[in-house]
C-alpha cells in the first residue's frame, strides 16, 4: 500500500508517521542509548555493550548495542519495534511504561535499526524498521527472520544503522561524550556491581554530580544532612517516597583548585538537582527550589531527588524520559522546605569562603611565629617531639562563651577564632575601615597576641596545667566587658 492509497480508517499513515517520530525529542545521543540500557536492566542484563564504528571512511556512523538479558520471545520480538508494543504497557515496576522508547530512540538516530534476539542458545531471530523504505511506500514487515549462527546463553543486539543525527566529526569526542553521561545516569548501578557497561571495549565508570565518591587530592563531598524522605499518594492509591539528599563540597579544601580542574571534577558548572527515577537519572537542572535563583555559590553544594515510578504523575514524566514537569501537589510538598535548605546551604558556601579568606589572610602572622619559634621553649608532642612548630588560624562557629580554642596536633598550633564570640567583630572589624599598610600592621600584632597566648597555655598543658577554666574564664570576662563598652 503506498503513501497515496492508505485507508481512511488508518490511525497513521506509516510514510509520514516514520519520518515525524524521528523529531521525537531526544535531546542527545546519550539520553536516546539510555532507552536501550534501560530495556536490557529491565531484562535482567548484567553486561552491555556499547559499539561505535564507521562503516567505511567517511559513511554514518553505526551503533551496536548487545546484552546478556533474557532476551525475547519470537511473539516478543515481533512486537519490540511496534510503537505502544511493550507487553508490560502502563507498568509503574521499573524503566518502561509505554512501548515507545526502543522505537522512537532507535529512529531517532538512525535510518534503519534492526533487533536481533535469542534465548536458551536456541536460533537467534531479526526484525528490523528502515525509515527510507517506509517513507516510500514499503509495507511495513516485522515478522522474525531466523539469523545463522552459533548462539549461546540468551541475549538482545540492536544495531542502528546509518546514524546521520550525530553532529561529531570524531568518534573518539563522541566516545567521550557519552562515557560521561551514560556514566552519570546509570551511576548506581555501576557503582553496585549490578552493571558492566563498556563502549567500544572500555569499561565506563560511574560518574556522581554530588561528587560524594569523587577523591580530589583526598577529599570528597560529605552529605549536609541526613536523607530527607516525603510521602506522596499516587493516583492509584498506593503511597511512595520521595527521597532527597544533599551534599557539600569541601570549600577548603578545594577552593584552591584551577579553573580547568574544577570544571574537570564537576565543581564549575555543576550546580543543580539531579532527578532519579527507579535509580537513573532522568533529569538534572534547577528543579523544585520554590523562587530560589541560581548562583555561583551553589556550585558548591548539589541535591538529589529520588522517587519510584508509582509517583510519576508527581513528576510529569514524559514519554521519552527526559525531564520532568512537576505537580503542583510535588512543588507543595518539597518546594517551601527544599528552597529553605538551598538558601541555608547557599549561606555556609559564602561563610566557608569568608573563612577561606580570612584564614589566606592570617598567612603572615602565621610564618613570623614559625620564625619566632626557634627561639622559644621547646614544646614537646608524641611522635616527632621537637623542633618548631607551625601555626594556622581560622575562624567558624563556637558555642558563644568561647573566644577561640587552640590543638596542637603533628607539631601544628591550630587556632580557630569563634565568628559569634563579640570579640571577633569588635577586633577585625575595625581593621576595614584602616589602609591597607594600617591594617596589616595591626592585624599582624593582633594575631601574634592570640598565637602567643594559645602557645603559652599549650607549653602549661603539657607541664601538666590544665589551661581551659583560664582560658574560658577570661574569655567570659572579655565578652562581658565588650558588650558594655
Amino acid at each position: 500500500m503506498d503513501r497515496q492509497t492508505h485507508r481512511r480508517d488508518d490511525l497513521v499513515v506509516s510514510s509520514n508517521f516514520i519520518r515525524a517520530i524521528r523529531e521525537s525529542g531526544y535531546v542527545s545521543l546519550s539520553t536516546a542509548l539510555a532507552e536501550l540500557i534501560d530495556n536490557s536492566l529491565q531484562a535482567s542484563a548484567t553486561q552491555v555493550e556499547v559499539t561505535i564504528t564507521r562503516p567505511t571512511a567517511g559513511s554514518l556512523p553505526e551503533i551496536r548495542v548487545e546484552d546478556n538479558g533474557e532476551g525475547m520471545s519470537r511473539s516478543q520480538l515481533e512486537a519490540c519495534l511496534r510503537f505502544g508494543g511493550s507487553s508490560r504497557f502502563d507498568e509503574r515496576q521499573s524503566f518502561g511504561r509505554f512501548g515507545m522508547g526502543l522505537p522512537a530512540a532507535s529512529l531517532s538516530q538512525a535510518r534503519r535499526v534492526e533487533v536481533t534476539s535469542w534465548q536458551n542458545g536456541h536460533t537467534a531471530n531479526q526484525v528490523f524498521l528502515d525509515v527510507d523504505a517506509i517513507a516510500v511506500g514499503t509495507p511495513v514487515d516485522l515478522h522474525a527472520r531466523p539469523q545463522s549462527g552459533i548462539t549461546t546463553g540468551s541475549g538482545c543486539l540492536v544495531v542502528w544503522r546509518s546514524c546521520d543525527r550525530i553532529e561529531y566529526r570524531r568518534l573518539a569526542w563522541l566516545e567521550r561524550a557519552l562515557r560521561r553521561d551514560l556514566g552519570r545516569m546509570y551511576r548506581r548501578f555501576l557503582s553496585n556491581g549490578d552493571l558492566t557497561l563498556t563502549i567500544n571495549g572500555r569499561q565506563v565508570d560511574p560518574v556522581d554530580p554530588l561528587l560524594l565518591m569523587a577523591k580530589v587530592e583526598g577529599h570528597s563531598a560529605r552529605l549536609a544532612f541526613e536523607p530527607l524522605r516525603y510521602e506522596l499518594a499516587a493516583s492509584s492509591g498506593e503511597t511512595a517516597f520521595v527521597t532527597v539528599r544533599f551534599a557539600m563540597l569541601p570549600v577548603h579544601k578545594w577552593h584552591h583548585l584551577d579553573n580547568m580542574t574544577k570544571r574537570r571534577v564537576g565543581i564549575v558548572g555543576g550546580a543543580g538537582v539531579s532527578i532519579l527515577r527507579a535509580s537513573r537519572e532522568i533529569a538534572s537542572g534547577w528543579h523544585l527550589m520554590g523562587a530560589k535563583r541560581k548562583e555561583n555559590y551553589d556550585d558548591w553544594w548539589r541535591c538529589e531527588i529520588e522517587f519510584d515510578p508509582i509517583l510519576d504523575e508527581h513528576f510529569g514524566i514524559t514519554i521519552n524520559k527526559q525531564g520532568i514537569r512537576p505537580s503542583q501537589v510535588l512543588q507543595e510538598a518539597l518546594g517551601p522546605e527544599l528552597e529553605s535548605i538551598a538558601r541555608l546551604l547557599n549561606s555556609r558556601v559564602r561563610q566557608a569562603f569568608e573563612e577561606v579568606k580570612f584564614q589566606a589572610a592570617t598567612e603572615t602572622s602565621c610564618r613570623i611565629a614559625e620564625a619566632a619559634d626557634v627561639d622559644l621553649p621547646v614544646i614537646r608532642t608524641a611522635g616527632k617531639g621537637s623542633g618548631a612548630l607551625s601555626y594556622r588560624i581560622g575562624s567558624e562557629q563556637l558555642p558563644i562563651e568561647t573566644m577561640f580554642i587552640s590543638a596542637l596536633k603533628r607539631r601544628t598550633l591550630d587556632v580557630t577564632l569563634n565568628v559569634d564570640h563579640p570579640a571577633f567583630a569588635a577586633l577585625y572589624r575595625p581593621l576595614q575601615t584602616l589602609s591597607d599598610e594600617a591594617a596589616g600592621e595591626l592585624r599582624i600584632a593582633l594575631e601574634l597576641f592570640l598565637l602567643s597566648f594559645a602557645r603559652t597555655t599549650a607549653l602549661l598543658d603539657r607541664d601538666g596545667h590544665n589551661c581551659d577554666a583560664l582560658l574560658q574564664l577570661w574569655s567570659r570576662t572579655y565578652g562581658r566587658m565588650l558588650q558594655k563598652s
